[in-house]
């Protein structure tokens, strides 16, 4: 099965190369039928420019996916700075090319909003925001929500025990092994908050330097080349992308895997291998849309904090009802999360789509 359906091409992608900084900007918006695109601006470092493209047109899809999934009056859109092999920003050309970032979703008209990701700090996007209306996930002390890390992860903690309600026929995480494979900011809560539910925890991440979270929670370090293939209940992804393929999910040890990273199958056919092989997966788009869910219900649709975290720990009730489809039908999670996506992108469960003019004003909600 196709991850988006193919009559939705994506409607714009531009690239240019800033006129301050001389690098890569690129956006790409896939879809705006069911309200302005969403989705982050994330800065990184790739082989060639043609790589960050790549990368944007796979992320803004999963947007899509993400907000449709979620029940978002948005589409999906996705921006890379891609930075050259070696590229060191001193914070002049850090700046320079996050307003080169502000000027390209400006020159969109509005079709997209855009916020922060891998790369990016809530800071960066004031300087985006003086390029454009059309940025978000401002710092709180300017009115915005700030970064998306702590939504995100209270959404995917309630995937994880949905996951293993479906998995284990209980919620209670006490005892039971999982490994966390990054800790970046959404990986290092994710791990504070499995420690307290007394899980027995592994975690991993490139910087060796991380592996001090490791002797203050009590927990197990993998090197990151092991992380993937430890012994055990839970694998938590919540590093970079594709790290689920037909080579690796042979060497898989775990009963389900559940975690914040995007696009975590290298191509759909994984989700089959993974069934076949008895592991659950839960969709990567509903499991981490805790931060969009927040952004979008807080600063574009005037929802409190309270509520908007309502909302998005409702992603364990989104991901329950996908697993108890997928066994009653005998398909993968991926086939009715999907599904139930693109019945909203194609119209056949389209509810009115919300018309905006822009995101609230700093301090305005």
């Amino acid at each position: 099965m196709s991850t988006v359906d193919p009559r939705l091409d994506h409607e714009r992608v531009v690239l240019h190369y800033g006129k301050r900084s001389g690098l890569p900007v690129i956006a790409a918006v896939h879809s705006t039928t069911l309200g302005h695109a969403v989705g982050g601006a994330r800065m990184w470092t790739y082989p060639d420019w043609r790589d960050g493209l790549t990368d944007a047109l796979r992320l803004s899809a999963a947007m899509s996916l993400k907000n449709a999934a979620a029940d978002l009056a948005h589409g999906g859109g996705k921006a890379v700075i891609a930075l050259p092999t070696g590229t060191v920003l001193s914070p002049e050309r850090r700046e320079a090319v996050l307003r080169d970032l502000g000027d390209l979703v400006d020159s969109l008209g509005g079709t997209f909003i855009v916020g922060e990701d891998v790369g990016m700090r809530s800071e960066d996007m004031l300087i985006v925001r003086e390029q454009t209306p059309w940025a978000d996930c401002l710092p709180p002390s300017a009115g915005g929500i700030g970064e998306p890390a702590e939504p995100t992860s209270i959404g995917v903690y309630a995937a994880i025990e949905a996951t293993a309600r479906r998995a284990f026929a209980t919620a209670d995480l006490r005892g039971r092994r999982v490994c966390v494979v990054g800790l970046g900011q959404v990986g290092q809560r994710l791990a504070r908050r499995l420690a307290t539910a007394g899980a027995k925890l592994t975690v991993s991440d490139i910087d060796p330097a991380k592996q001090a979270i490791a002797g203050e929670l009590g927990a197990d370090w993998a090197e990151p080349g092991e992380a993937l293939f430890v012994e055990t209940d839970l694998l938590v992804p919540a590093a970079l992308g594709g790290i689920l393929t037909p080579h690796s999910v042979p060497w898989l040890r775990c009963a389900a895997v559940v975690g914040p990273a995007n696009n975590q199958l290298s191509d759909d056919t994984v989700a089959e291998a993974l069934a076949e092989r008895g592991i659950l997966w839960a969709p990567d788009f509903i499991a981490n849309a805790g931060g969009v869910i927040y952004g979008v219900k807080v600063s574009l649709d005037g929802l409190s904090p309270e509520a908007a975290r309502a909302d998005v720990r409702r992603i364990g009730d989104r991901l329950a009802s996908v697993f108890a489809r997928a066994e009653r039908d005998g398909v993968t999670p991926l086939a009715v999360a999907v599904g139930d996506a693109n019945a909203r992108l194609t119209g056949s469960a389209v509810t009115e789509p919300v018309t905006r003019t822009g995101p609230s004003e700093p301090g305005v909600r």
